[in-house]
């Protein structure tokens, strides 16, 4: 009789245990100020870009798909070439239900409501949209909370905030600030040098995504690659210019700037532009097919005697920089370009190889850049 009103008592114990754990819930900040409380850590989340994968790819390089039940079908258009690599190795993700963009109003809330998520991941540009629609009432009453992070509209503040925010909710904190660590300390390889040497700064013409249209040009005001050039030891010439991150420069404008230097965003966008001018830089990425359409870029009316051009100085960059955590490579690249003697030590293929071996769950394949000058 005791041995069995013992076992009852462990059985009350372990359900008291359970639902106390269950209880348990932690409160977050996001990136926008709001004070989001829910149970740690989720365990079914939405994110409501694919491209936030690269986030938590670094926080669970074993299995970054575990906790995702939903997601924007955006990686596999925009990043070709990293989805595949993920793909390879999670062939899961090909199953995980996609949807359309909050932003473009194309999101489905009762599809969202069907896969019981903890938490929807946002990002910031998304929010002015997101609460016009009435889609933040509508999740709010279902007790799905929205989490925003940004890694887009003002990287160099908010990814790291954005990096501790998900790893306080899928419970790797320690995962978050190694990371962190890591990304603070090559950022600092060329912030450093530059606070030092007080280098004179070459000016910068930023092509977003050049040759995805056949308009000309788009551009970074301030923040972002803008930001980028800045702490590289640059001048981007629409700093004054486009009052936000994003923005666009006639070609009279470019022109009359003359830069020094002319750095293209680029990647694999078949699935937007099927055969277009864009640049094809990204892993694995053919050089001298990139090379060679570089070099047809500079054919514009808006690239017409520019100093850049004429000197050899234009560059393609991988487009998803501005949209990812790895920011620092980026900025690493735009000081090897801008400053080569400043930064002869500097190697910026392994910083990225360092990345990958250390905190992803794929292998590196160069191919993220390029220049006219290369060898």
């Amino acid at each position: 009789m005791a041995t069995h009103i013992s076992k009852i008592l462990l059985g009350a114990l372990s359900v008291l245990s359970c639902a106390t754990a269950a209880a348990d819930d932690i409160t977050v900040t996001d990136v926008t100020g709001r004070q989001v409380t829910l149970d740690a850590p989720a365990e079914r989340v939405i994110l409501g870009e694919g491209r936030q994968i690269y986030l938590l790819g670094l926080l669970e390089p074993e299995d970054p798909f575990a906790h995702v039940v939903g997601w924007r079908e955006d990686f596999s258009q925009a990043d070709p070439d990293n989805y595949a690599r993920y793909a390879e190795r999670f062939p899961e993700i090909e199953a995980i239900p996609t949807f359309g963009g909050f932003k473009d109003g194309t999101f489905d809330v009762e599809q969202a409501a069907s896969l019981t998520p903890d938490v929807v991941l946002m990002n910031l540009e998304a929010k002015a949209a997101t609460e016009d629609a009435g889609y933040d009432d509508k999740l709010a009453e279902l007790d799905i909370p929205i989490v925003y992070v940004d890694f887009r509209e003002d990287p160099i503040a908010h990814t790291i905030p954005s990096m501790r925010i998900i790893g306080k909710l899928m419970g790797e904190e320690a995962a978050a600030e190694e990371f962190i660590t890591f990304a603070e300390e090559q950022l600092a390889r060329v912030t450093d040098v530059i606070e030092q040497a007080n280098p004179e700064r070459p000016s910068v013409f930023i092509d977003r995504a050049g040759g995805y249209s056949d308009e000309c040009c788009m551009s970074f005001g301030p923040a972002n690659f803008g930001e980028y050039v800045a702490l590289a030891g640059g001048t981007n010439i629409a700093a004054d210019i486009i009052p936000n991150t994003f923005g666009t420069l006639n070609p009279e404008q470019i022109i009359a700037a003359n830069p020094d230097h002319m750095v293209v965003t680029g990647g694999s966008w078949d699935a937007y532009v099927p055969g277009g001018d864009w640049v094809g830089v990204g892993p694995g990425a053919d050089m001298e097919k990139a090379q060679a359409k570089l070099e047809a870029l500079t054919e514009r009316t808006a690239m017409t005697g520019i100093q850049a051009v004429e000197s050899d100085n234009v560059h393609a960059i991988w487009h998803q920089f501005y949209n990812s955590p790895y920011y620092f490579v980026a900025i690493q690249q735009l000081a090897k370009w801008l400053h080569p003697d400043l930064f002869i030590d500097l190697e910026p293929e392994a910083t990225m190889a360092e990345l990958h071996e250390r905190f992803l769950p794929i292998d590196y394949a160069p191919g993220y850049w390029v220049s006219l000058n290369d060898d």
